[in-house]
């Protein structure tokens, strides 16, 4: 079987017959066989494409492929074929690549139009961008870990800060997002967020469900939570070229931490560093200027609530009680009947009201009812009566388990005895 001929050898041999070779000359001259040149001259006189040209794997597929691409440009979302691609294979059992869609698309389409983009430079204060960069096999504290850099890049100034973490669970991205703040000494409007479970529990993008927590989170810190679309790493261009820049500039693997707050403190150093010498394109001062004059516009840094892994809204018992995971706190009397949030953080169990704590209790306890006795003391509001005060022999109860035990009295049944006359 002959081979394949090159474009350019089809045109030498449309050349070579309109000046007045024959078919066996111009063969000779190619060093191919005679009946492919005859072959040739016969596809160029009818305007035919070459026949010989190989069946499209998903030629089978024609009418679906068009009726999708039809349908795209009809809504004006463009032609993504890698999302045909995983369309054919879960709806239609596609068994070939996602190349060869492509070659087949380019064959039987015209060219699509070019899709410009709009570059929009975001006012100050308004957007900061998030995502994590992976790091496996950093030494720290003479161990192979895989780390964790979370960075939060302000769209405007283009000031970074980078905090390190050995998880990416729930706790850990509340805390990172914490530690981000304190650096960039302020919140932006807007958080615009990679579709990780921690952020979108559901879906993807601007249709996709906030996670429950992050979305308490960020109602308390004050910003609100814009998830990128999925595949389209322009919407967070600049964190992502942050990222890239860091992996290039400063790889953590090329030496030994002795821990990770080595590593932290070294990497604020570096990045302020940069933000010294680095220029914003937007200000054309430094990133460093360019943030200061951007801090009056984020807004006044919050009281950073404690990283939490759970929130759950609850409504108070009339005993001044809520229930969580299984256990019974107490919060403040004056609450009761009312709605309140509780969170779970790393080592306590948190409730919140009117966005401050209302009650602190140790999380995970053997103990299924904790109690703290302040939380019925103090005066009637106009909605809640107090509680009835504790008498002689409840108070003098509550002194006796203060006590550590070598001053608790010998015989406690005469002191409460005592008590009781």
């Amino acid at each position: 079987m002959g081979r394949r001929l090159r474009r350019e050898e089809v045109m030498t041999i449309q050349v070579l017959h309109e000046r007045g070779l024959s078919n066996r000359a111009i063969a000779r001259q190619l060093g191919i066989r005679e009946n492919s040149v005859r072959y040739r001259l016969r596809r160029l006189a009818e305007d035919l494409p070459d026949g010989r040209s190989k069946r499209f794997q998903a030629e089978p597929l024609a009418g679906v492929i068009r009726r999708w691409i039809e349908e795209a440009k009809t809504q004006g979302r463009g032609v993504n074929l890698q999302e045909l691609h995983e369309q054919l294979v879960r709806d239609h059992g596609y068994t070939g690549s996602y190349k060869s869609i492509q070659r087949y698309v380019r064959a039987k389409f015209p060219k699509p139009k070019v899709r410009t983009r709009r570059r929009v430079e975001t006012p100050p204060g308004t957007q900061g961008q998030v995502d994590w960069g992976e790091f496996p096999g950093v030494e720290v504290g003479h161990e192979r870990v895989a780390l964790h850099a979370f960075h939060l890049v302000l769209s405007h100034s283009r000031k970074e800060a980078v905090v390190w973490s050995e998880r990416a669970d729930q706790l850990a991205w509340l805390h990172v997002h914490n530690e981000a703040l304190r650096r960039l000494q302020g919140v932006p409007a807007v958080l615009r967020v990679d579709n990780v479970k921690t952020a979108v529990a559901r879906g993807a993008g601007p249709w996709g469900e906030i996670n429950r927590t992050y979305r308490e989170y960020a109602r308390t810190v004050r910003f609100h939570v814009d998830a990128a679309r999925p595949r389209c790493p322009g919407d967070k261009g600049k964190v992502e070229r942050r990222i890239l820049a860091h992996k290039r500039a400063f790889d953590p693997r090329h030496r030994s931490w002795r821990d990770l707050a080595e590593l932290q403190a070294y990497t604020d150093e570096a990045v302020e560093e940069s933000a010294r010498r680095r220029t914003c394109p937007v200000t054309g001062e430094s990133v460093r200027a360019s943030w200061e004059a951007e801090l009056p516009w984020l807004s006044p840094l919050p009281l950073l609530p404690e990283p939490f892994d759970l929130v759950q809204r609850r409504r108070v018992a009339i005993d001044a009680t809520v229930r969580f995971e299984g256990r019974t706190y107490s919060v403040p009397f004056r609450f009761a009947e009312q709605e309140v949030e509780v969170r779970g953080c790393a080592e306590r169990v948190q409730v919140w009201a009117d966005g401050q704590v209302l009650a602190e209790h140790p999380r995970h306890t053997r103990s299924r009812l904790l109690i703290e006795p302040s939380h019925y003391e103090g005066p009637s509001t106009d909605d809640v009566e107090a509680p009835v005060p504790l008498g002689k022999m409840g108070r003098r109860l509550e002194e006796i388990a203060a006590m550590v035990p070598e001053q608790r009295p010998l015989d406690l049944y005469a002191a409460l005895a005592e008590v009781a006359r």
